[in-house]
């Protein structure tokens, strides 16, 4: 009965007062405040403790004060999304977990198997936001404090829109690479969302509350290189002043390195160094400063052939190369250009348009994108911001994009322009997509071999123009098949 008294009233035995250091009558005041007393507490072991560390006291404060068996702070990590109640059943006895900080948590244990009450719930939940102050000044009196980031909120799940078969393998690989350390090295052309996927993998990480920072190694200034990335060290006689690098500045989070190729070799040699000790030395300074951080580094050149040239040091592609990301250029899965393109028109609903022509689509689906979603974007805001209407029409598209569109697809207004003519136009076109496989050819129009080869026989117009590396004879010497095959549906 005293126990169940002790533990719905949140106080503690007698011998409790002497881990508060004489708290114990600002406890007995504040029966019915969790967060003065948790708080109290911290004060309290900040004020006995002079030049110690506080967490012992603190967790014994704590196991006191919510009637546990045991509050310990430890290192350890919870799953993205996962809750204290959802980690309960993992531990002995109904025992909660908390997460303090990315790789902090506070695991507390009940006296027995029937749990915690609503009362020491509250106090434990004031105990996790107290714990994450006293690490941080625990690690200030032993010289290893982190950025106050690592208390801010996490970093919101950016989302990658893609439903191709080509897209989804990349989804499944973030999300495992995202559940671990390691450094990560993504690799594509440009404009196909390096940075949104690494953006991701840290919103996913256990770093997610900590800070993300992106360098753009292509705009650092040779000179300047080992200063912004390693910091400079305070001179008060000559008046220059310190300041932080992005290593510090990405201290307890992430390091994002876009364009890596573009460091010069003797950039690339301090980054190596960096990289394996895990320290940087300001320019100026005489010591070393460690950095706890998670390297993402991307591309958008061949690594290897780079290193193959002497313009990359293979050590450090080693280095680098531990978790390898490749994400597909835009024209090799199509089918995400019609989910983007209706992200995009529904972030932009605001000014007016909110859907897109058929056969405006059907031109977006026909280029190859060489800018990929980077250029989409740029396409979809100046339809939007040029239409006249709530649908993008054709005409609102640049002639950039719907140039072989209107050459091949939209009928013309000559006197000879029949159904065959615009037939054969078309065919030729889907033939050049297979990339001169007649069998895929025939598939996609859904019609015989033998119609397929008609519309190739049919005449071509010096103006009609067939496409590149295509015979108008016979539409092209890559064909497949035989004489008298019938390829349906």
């Amino acid at each position: 009965m005293t126990r169940d008294r002790d533990r719905e009233g949140g106080t503690a035995s007698p011998g409790a007062g002497s881990a508060w250091g004489g708290a114990g009558d600002v406890r007995v005041r504040a029966r019915d405040q969790p967060e003065l007393e948790v708080w109290t507490a911290v004060s309290t072991a900040w004020r006995t403790t002079p030049g110690g560390l506080l967490r012992a006291q603190f967790e014994l404060a704590l196991t006191h004060l919510a009637g546990a068996a045991s509050a310990q702070i430890r290192e350890g990590t919870l799953a993205p999304g996962e809750t204290a109640s959802e980690a309960a059943p993992g531990l002995p006895d109904r025992g909660v977990l908390f997460e303090v900080m990315p790789g902090v948590v506070l695991e507390a244990v009940p006296h027995d198997g029937t749990g915690f009450g609503p009362r020491q719930m509250a106090i434990l939940h004031q105990g996790v936001l107290a714990a994450a102050l006293v690490v941080e000044l625990d690690r200030w009196r032993t010289g290893a404090l982190r950025v106050p980031s690592l208390l801010g909120r996490p970093m919101p799940v950016p989302e990658l829109i893609g439903s191709s078969p080509a897209f989804q393998p990349l989804l499944d690989r973030v999300a495992r690479v995202a559940r671990t350390d390691f450094a990560v090295l993504i690799e594509g052309e440009s404009g196909v969302g390096k940075e949104l996927i690494a953006r991701r993998i840290h919103a996913l990480s256990r770093r997610r509350r900590g800070p993300f920072v992106a360098v753009n190694c292509a705009a650092l200034v040779e000179t300047l290189v080992e200063a912004e990335l390693f910091g400079i060290e305070e001179r008060t006689a000559t008046g220059v002043r310190g300041r932080r690098g992005k290593f510090e500045h990405a201290d307890g989070g992430t390091l994002f390195l876009d364009e890596v190729a573009d460091l010069t070799l003797h950039a690339q040699a301090k980054l190596l160094r960096a990289l394996q000790e895990m320290s940087v030395e300001r320019v100026g300074g005489q010591g070393t400063r460690s950095v706890d951080i998670r390297l993402i580094a991307a591309t958008n050149r061949n690594l290897l052939q780079l290193v193959s040239e002497g313009r990359f040091r293979l050590d450090l592609f080693y280095r680098l190369n531990c978790l390898e990301i490749y994400v597909p250029p835009l024209r090799t899965r199509r089918q995400d250009i019609i989910d983007l393109t209706k992200a995009l028109l529904d972030r932009h609903r605001a000014l007016g348009a909110d859907d897109i022509a058929p056969e405006a689509l059907e031109a977006l689906l026909g280029y190859d994108w060489p800018g990929n979603v980077r250029e989409l974007e740029r396409v979809i805001e100046r339809a939007v911001a040029l239409g006249n209407g709530p649908v993008i029409e054709l005409e609102d598209l640049p002639t950039g994009v719907t140039g072989r569109y209107r050459e091949v697809l939209v009928p013309r207004d000559e006197p000879d322009e029949t159904m065959r003519a615009w037939g054969s136009r078309y065919a030729r076109l889907v033939l050049r997509r297979c990339g001169g496989r007649k069998r895929k050819a025939c598939r996609i129009l859904d019609i015989s071999y033998h119609t397929l080869q008609a519309y190739l026989r049919y005449p071509l117009r010096p103006t009609d123009g067939p496409p590149s590396g295509f015979d108008a004879t016979d539409g092209g010497g890559k064909g497949e098949g035989g004489k008298g095959e019938g390829v349906k549906g």
